[in-house]
């Protein structure tokens, strides 16, 4: 009786894995162009191709409380959501953690990115991130946010014989996420799976961008045409990784901004299904 019970629950409980909702969003420097003509009919277009959430980039950081607030209610009107935003590393200095915290929170946002460290030298400088990161994660805890690491190529090149990202993972705390760029990731030679199911629950978010390895194409690729395993990431995120939301990004492909936007999301949906 109770091994039918325990199985019972076993399936119901894989069934719902199977059946998580996962939004998938767009990394709003993909239309760049467009967001700095005009942001608000941009997200308005975003929001009308079917993305769940956005994510602002480092420009947001300028923005006054006012403009934030006017932004998170056209969101709220579109059911669109800002789950997290990308920031340079100036934006966890000491003089502007507290703006940071504060325009993320109007916004609704969960997820405290930095987008880039700046210029960084060896090892020594890359435990220096870290150290960044996790006095930013203790700060925003209090307002239920949490810090986090994009990584580009650079971060998983050996330096000093050992891979800067290597570095962030062991030396950064659990809470800190690992917001995986999957195309740069590939493009430095390193399985994004092995890299997934090596620091389990710590890819909160993952950037979908893919990469050929055709010097052509290179990131210009769409979702879905280059090299990435992406059925295999879906699953290693979504066991392992702790995954809560996918973003689209996109360098520019041979279509307009918009349409590469629609594109890459109607191939999101097909393979991820």
């Amino acid at each position: 009786m109770f091994r039918r019970e325990f199985l019972a629950a076993s399936a119901a409980a894989v069934a719902a894995a199977k059946g998580k909702k996962i939004p998938v969003g767009l990394e709003l420097y993909s239309v760049r162009e467009d967001l700095q003509k005009d942001d608000v009919a941009t997200v308005n277009a975003v929001a009308k191709l079917g993305y769940e959430c956005v994510e602002f980039y480092s420009p947001y950081a300028s923005w006054t409380v006012a403009k934030a607030k006017e932004m998170r209610s056209l969101l709220d009107s579109l059911g669109v959501k800002c789950l997290s935003t990308h920031n340079s590393a100036r934006s966890f200095a000491p003089d502007s953690i507290e703006k940071t915290i504060e325009l993320n929170t109007i916004l609704g946002s969960k997820l405290v990115i930095m987008a880039s460290a700046g210029r960084v030298e060896g090892l020594s400088g890359w435990k220096g991130v870290a150290e960044r990161l996790n006095e930013a994660s203790a700060k925003m805890k209090p307002a239920k946010l949490r810090s986090g690491f994009h990584n580009h190529q650079t971060e998983f090149m050996p330096l000093e014989g050992k891979r800067p990202m290597e570095v962030l993972a062991a030396e950064t705390e659990k809470s800190v996420v690992l917001q995986l760029d999957v195309g740069t990731c590939v493009h430095a030679g390193v399985d994004p799976v092995e890299w997934i199911n090596k620091n389990p629950g710590r890819f909160a978010s993952i950037h979908c961008k893919d990469w050929s390895s055709d010097p052509a194409i290179g990131y210009k690729a769409l979702f879905g045409e280059g090299s990435a395993p992406w059925k295999k990431i879906f699953q290693a995120a979504e066991k392992k990784g702790g995954v809560e939301c996918y973003l689209i990004e996109q360098e520019g492909s041979r279509f307009p901004a918009m349409e590469t936007a629609e594109k890459c999301l109607a191939a999101f949906k097909k393979l991820r299904g």
